[in-house]
């Protein structure tokens, strides 16, 4: 806990109580009671005009594990487990139009994941028949598309020796 100085000047009355708390990474973060900070993403929701053909893509081709805990919700769908966060598949029918949109999806609204193998990946697109397009930012990633037109971006993390 931190009291005292905020953005260089002395505390008033009302920020005497300002909280400093170090992040996993050894950053300081002041935060005041009364205020909130975003700590992260839990789920990205994505229109799917068919779950099964969704589940297809998203758990058999790519891997993901489905939440069978997905309760009741009035609508066909599904919940996907990845690396502490979710997708939320929604079956509705969808409203984003397929066509013109552009070719590389890094033009394009998109998801961007983190995988461990990216020449794994593009081998298993490739045997998929679905087309992909490599990242045009310098970075080791791919874009690709989902069975409703959905822009996926896939970047490779860094390699550790060990």
């Amino acid at each position: 806990m931190y009291a005292g100085h905020w953005r260089g000047r002395p505390a008033t009355t009302r920020e005497a109580t300002v909280h400093a708390h170090e992040d996993a990474n050894h950053n300081l973060r002041f935060v005041l009671p009364d205020m909130f900070q975003i700590q992260g993403i839990h789920h990205v929701s994505l229109i799917v005009t068919d779950t099964d053909k969704a589940l297809a893509f998203y758990r058999d081709l790519l891997g993901l594990e489905q939440d069978l805990l997905r309760p009741q919700l009035g609508f066909p769908g599904a919940w996907l487990k990845i690396a502490g966060q979710q997708i939320h598949l929604l079956e509705l029918p969808n409203p984003d139009p397929v066509r013109d949109r552009p070719e590389h999806g890094g033009r394009d609204r998109h998801v961007a994941l983190l995988v461990n193998n990216l020449a794994g990946l593009q081998a298993k697109l490739s045997e998929a028949a679905i087309s992909y397009t490599m990242s045009r930012s310098g970075r080791n990633a791919l874009f690709c598309r989902d069975p409703d037109g959905t822009a996926l971006e896939f970047i490779e993390t860094e390699k550790t020796d060990g």
